[in-house]
């Protein structure tokens, strides 16, 4: 099993940044890819960024390329997303997923793909 905990959301204006970190225990992290999805209030989760295992691949919803970054650190057990240019429309609760398939699934930006989830944490971005 694994547990992801998330921190680092708060209340930002347009154009700040914010970094979110997802510190995992349970299994060994490099073993595990690690995604970031986000829920607005009734909306439906959305993909917003996935790390492969080894660092080497990343992947961005189309909605946050460019100003966002998703990094890990597999000595700190932990992954993060950088988030910079924030907009109003980027306000919801992110969480972090982890995936521990083998290989990395066809549909990687569907929620369905990745096994164990945070509490999310809340990010808001005002006008």
């Amino acid at each position: 099993q694994v547990q992801l905990v998330e921190s680092g959301g708060g209340l930002v204006q347009a154009g700040g940044s914010l970094r979110l970190s997802c510190a995992a225990s349970g299994r060994t992290f490099s073993s595990l890819a690690m995604g970031w999805f986000r829920q607005a209030p009734g909306k439906d989760r959305e993909f917003v960024a996935r790390i492969n295992r080894s660092g080497g691949g990343t992947y961005y919803a189309d909605s946050v390329k460019g100003r966002f970054t998703i990094s890990r650190d597999n000595a700190k057990n932990t992954v993060y997303l950088q988030m910079n240019s924030l907009k109003p429309e980027d306000t919801a609760v992110y969480y972090c997923a982890a995936d521990s398939s083998r290989y990395m699934p066809t549909f990687f930006m569907n929620s369905n793909e990745y096994d164990y989830w945070g509490q999310g944490t809340q990010v808001t971005v005002s006008s």
